[in-house]
This record gives structure tokens, sequence and C-alpha cells, in this order.
């Protein structure tokens, strides 16, 4: 292969085509650095190689093999540079976008998920784990390839220790690890990235886990058991009984609940917080009753509802300490009742998908390993040994 200044002619050619060039910047003690040099519109501008350098005068076979191997690496460099520039990757005020900052990408993408509460706690979490991964250093977007990603998701799996001297639990460190992913995916179709890694590194693999829930007896005691937070019981009851989460619940305005005439039926009609996908969910007259008088058609339902640590301890503490339930009840609980009462209820596992606003019906028959009416029935089925 024919070189000029170390490169290969065929990329020099390319190179003159998209003023982008490789030179030397000198060094001490018989060394230059290689600097990546580009120029457009009259403006010149130069990039650090990963402090790749090469010997002046190579003077033995080491120093002649180290020159051979770090200039393969610069033209594989130089290479992608070019690509970039033609794929109008390049910007002449921000460089390479490839060169940009990874961190402060990810950070803009949990910024913009201010209005999605939970959603927005989890990727401000996932952020905070990749900022301790790379130990506080920036992270540019080429630096994220195959090799970056197992790298996190071993230190999410293995390393990581929490506040209670304990690893992270298998499904939030799946959690975490799909936000970097959903990040380079959004990169990607953005045209920030050429190459996305995320789609060749295997995922964490999600594991079940106990889903809490209340029983028709259980909810019977609490509605009956007064609790230091009233509107806090009601919104949960209500939720209980209508599957709305609380995000939906928190926003929930008098508005939105209509009756049907042609139906007889109360509902709700309303966005869901989480999927945006509009919903008309038909609710039971208790459920209505729930709610009193109507004063303003545009106010909240459940107006001062607040989401807080200081009101999740006080709905625990109303379900285990004052009601005597000795289960670990959060609010989302309530949306695991609804499920379970309907399948108990005898309701088919469509409806209730469709109730619940899941996309996937494998979200719903979860709720089918809980409460599986046809493996009571078999099980009766055994006759008794006279033990």
């Amino acid at each position: 292969m024919e070189y000029e200044n170390d490169i290969p002619l065929h990329l020099n050619k390319i190179i003159k085509m998209a003023s982008i060039k490789i030179i030397t910047r000198p060094l001490k003690n018989n060394k230059l650095r290689l600097v990546l040099q580009v120029y457009e519109k009259g403006i010149t501008r130069h990039e650090k190689l990963d402090k790749l350098f090469i010997y002046e005068k190579p003077t033995n076979r080491i120093e002649k093999n180290h020159n051979s191997e770090t200039m393969a690496l610069a033209n594989s460099i130089l290479a992608k540079r070019i690509l970039e520039a033609q794929s109008n990757s390049y910007n002449m005020h921000t460089g390479f976008k490839s060169q940009g900052s990874f961190l402060d990408y990810f950070k803009k993408l949990v910024k913009e998920r201010r209005g999605s509460l939970g959603n927005h706690g989890n990727w401000q979490s996932a952020y905070k784990h990749l900022l301790e991964f790379v130990d506080g250093k920036d992270v540019k977007f080429c630096d994220c390839n195959d090799e970056f990603l197992k790298q996190f998701k071993k230190f999410l799996i293995e390393e990581k220790i929490t506040k209670s001297e304990t690893r992270l639990s298998n499904n939030s460190a799946l959690s975490y690890f799909n936000k970097v992913k959903a990040a380079l995916n959004q990169a990607h179709n953005e045209q920030i990235i050429i190459d996305n890694p995320g789609r060749r590194v295997k995922g964490i693999k999600q594991e079940e886990v106990q889903r809490e829930y209340l029983l028709h007896e259980e909810l019977k005691v609490l509605s009956t058991t007064d609790c230091e937070v009233p509107l806090l019981k009601t919104a949960f009851l209500f939720s209980c009984i209508t599957g709305l989460r609380w995000s939906d619940i928190n926003k929930l305005k008098w508005s939105e609940i209509v009756y049907s005439d042609l139906e007889k039926q109360w509902k709700i009609h309303f966005k869901q917080k989480k999927t945006k996908n509009m919903q008309y969910h038909p609710i039971s007259d208790e459920a209505y009753n729930m709610l009193g008088e109507c004063t303003n058609k545009e106010e909240r339902v459940f107006k001062g509802l607040k989401y807080s640590a200081w009101n999740n301890h006080k709905l625990a503490e109303w379900v285990w300490k004052d009601a005597g339930i000795k289960k670990k009840i959060t609010f989302h609980c309530a949306r695991h009742t609804y499920a379970t009462l309907l399948i108990s209820s005898g309701g088919d596992i469509y409806t209730i998908s469709n109730l619940l606003g899941h996309q996937n019906l494998k979200t719903t028959q979860i709720y089918t390993k809980i409460i599986n009416i046809k493996k009571n029935e078999t099980v009766s089925l055994i006759p008794p040994i006279s033990i």
C-alpha cells in the first residue's frame, strides 16, 4: 500500500475532499503527538486523538511497531470522522457530534421527564449511577461502545453498593441500564451517533417480583378504619376499586367524570399520564359516591393530595398499625388490588387488560399467576385421603 506522510494514498484523497487530516505536534523525548485537524468554511479546528503519539525518529523495532500500530488506530479514527462529516454529523460550532458529552445529553433527557414524577425519578437515579460509574469524568458519545455498556452493566449488577450496604435489586439495575440504552437509541435516531452499541449488548433479565395486594375482606376493614390523612384514605380506596394510578388520581378533575345516560354508567374520560393514551374508564356507583359533592368542574377531585415520603409513611402506618393488616402496602398496591379483585371475580383477561390501560397483555397476565380460579378449582378436585 502506498503512503504519504504515513497515511494511505487512497485515504489522503478522501481527507483532502473532506478537509480533514492528521497532523503532528512536537513533544519531548523524540515524540510527536497526533492531532486531528478539520478545516471547513475558513475555520480550523483541532482535536487531540486520545493522547496518541508516535516516535519522530524510531530507533528500534519496538518503536517502529509502536508507530505502525498507533497510525493504524489514528487512521481508523480519521476514517470514522470522515464518515461522520459525510453523514452530516459535523457541526462547525460544536464539532463532531460524537465528540459531544453523553453525560450532558443524558442530563438533558432527565430534565425533559420532569413532568412524570416516577419516570423522572428513575432517570435521575440512572444518571447518578452513571456519574458514579465514570467517577465524575465526562463521557463522550464515541466512548459509549460495547465495552462501555458491558462494564456499566457489570457495575450495576456486581459492584454498586446502596446506602443500606446491599447490592442493587435486579430490577433496579435493569431499569437504570435500560435508561442508558434508551438514551443511546435516541441519540442514534437523532443521528448524533452512527453506530448504536445498545442494539448489540444484551440487557439485564427481569426477575419476577412479589406484587402485594389486599383481599376483599381487608379492604372492608380499611374502609371502617380511620386514617390520620382522610384524603389519602379516600384516594387509596378509590384507586383500589377503579385501578387508577397515583399520577392519574392526583391530576383527576371533576370535568373528567361523566355520566352516560345511554349506558347508565359513571365513567372517567382521561389521558393516562404514563402512556399518554386516552382512557374511557367505567367506575362503579360506590366509587363515584366516595368522591362527595362537586363544587367546581375545573378543580381537582382530590385537591390537596400530594406525593411525599410522609404520606407514604402514613399510608403504611394506617394499613399495618391502625387496621392490623400485616402487609407492606404502597399506593401502587391499590392497582394490584384492583386487578386481583377483577380476576378473582371471574373477569376475562382481555377486558381487565383494557381497564388497566396495559399496552401489552403479558403485563396483565402476571396477575393470573397470583389469582388463578381454574387452578383453585382443579386443586379442589383432589379427593380427601382421610388424614
